[in-house]
């Protein structure tokens, strides 16, 4: 913090000093020592006291707040041209408001005060803002990115969703928009220093260890869009979205239905792997809302679930006429008879307990998919 008023007055303060009992006449003290003692409890050179100044309270108790979390501060001052004082915090202990997102199997913060709006658009807008290569939003042009993409991985893909979230950032007089496959909520973290190397790296503000221990990276989508040329965010853009919002017959659609977000992420990798574009739901009540607007070419359920349990869902599937003939394979750790016979009474086309022979579910998927 800077500013340019007549800088410390070395005699005033050395005076004051004296007359305290903090300096004897005469003693030698160096320019950093004499500007130290402004850091006194009840030390003021002022000439009278008032609402502002003069008490000798204000220097002391920023000093103390500073050395109380292990800081420093440091004075610089020139006579008739103003004071500088540089406070030095340790990175550990600073900390700020992010929102955390997710894109494929990683999570990444945000920080809170990039973020000027967060717009939820489904497939056609999303199609109209891919083909454009920007968001317009209150008169401001965002340049559209998929964050993987701003990260180097240029092969990556959004997740196939009823809805989509498009971050629109600005950092200074620059403004980017950037799609994501999840909002995982705003979160306060503490910043840890990332050390030499990540340092340097552009886009790269910090990381944080999350309570359960996981270490996730602070990002400036902002600065990583900026060391893009355009040409080539807004080439890479619409191709590598194309599969995401292309219709189902081009690539064989299956729906993962599991409250376990671990679950999840497993499965949807191992999916996608095999080149099957995937859509999440964490119960029955949020597969039959997706359904409304998608037709996946198979169902992957649990059984036990929040809101919406398994044997729930397939009752719901084959009372509707036009989802009545979606096949369902039921993936769950109840392996009781009990549990398989109902399961396939009700409708169910398969019953595989956990942990499921991964081969086995690849090939029931290819031949419902008739891959």
């Amino acid at each position: 913090m800077s500013d340019d008023g007549k800088g410390l007055d070395g005699d005033r303060i050395r005076a004051r000093a004296e007359a305290m009992g903090l300096l004897q006449p005469g003693q030698a003290a160096d320019e950093a020592k004499l500007f130290d003692f402004i850091f006194q409890p009840g030390f003021s050179t002022a000439a009278e006291v008032t609402q502002l100044s003069g008490r000798g309270v204000g220097m002391d108790v920023v000093k103390t707040e500073v050395g109380e979390i292990g800081g420093r501060i440091e004075i610089q001052s020139q006579p008739g041209q103003g004071s500088t004082f540089r406070l030095y915090l340790p990175l550990t202990l600073a900390v700020t408001q992010t929102l955390l997102v997710r894109v494929g199997s990683h999570l990444y913060a945000v920080p809170s005060t990039m973020i000027e709006q967060v717009k939820e658009m489904k497939e056609k807008a999303l199609a109209a803002v891919r083909e454009k290569g920007e968001v317009e939003w209150q008169g401001n042009r965002y340049p559209f990115h998929f964050l993987p993409h701003l990260l180097g991985d240029l092969e990556a893909v959004p997740e196939a969703h009823r809805q989509y979230w498009v971050l629109l950032l600005r950092s200074g007089s620059q403004r980017v928009g950037v799609l994501v496959d999840e909002l995982r909520g705003n979160q306060e973290v503490v910043v840890k220093n990332i050390g030499a190397q990540l340092a340097r790296v552009v886009g790269i503000a910090g990381a944080t260890v999350l309570g359960d221990g996981k270490v996730v990276l602070i990002l400036n989508p902002v600065a990583l869009a900026s060391r893009t040329t355009v040409s080539h965010a807004h080439a890479a853009v619409p191709a590598m979205l194309a599969p995401v919002i292309a219709d189902a017959v081009s690539q064989p659609t299956v729906m993962v239905v599991d409250d376990s977000l671990t679950v999840r992420k497993i499965t949807s990798r191992l999916l996608m792997r095999e080149g099957y574009q995937v859509i999440l739901a964490k119960d029955g009540v949020d597969a039959l809302e997706q359904l409304v607007e998608v037709t996946p070419d198979v169902i992957l359920s649990d059984i036990e679930m929040p809101r919406m349990d398994g044997f729930d869902l397939v009752r719901n599937l084959r009372a509707d006429a036009r989802l009545s003939r979606l096949p369902v394979i039921m993936i769950t750790s109840r392996t009781a008879d009990k549990h398989r016979n109902y399961a396939l009474e009700i409708g169910a086309n398969h019953y595989l307990g956990k942990p499921y022979d991964e081969a086995e579910l690849l090939g029931l998927v290819a031949g419902y998919c008739k891959k």
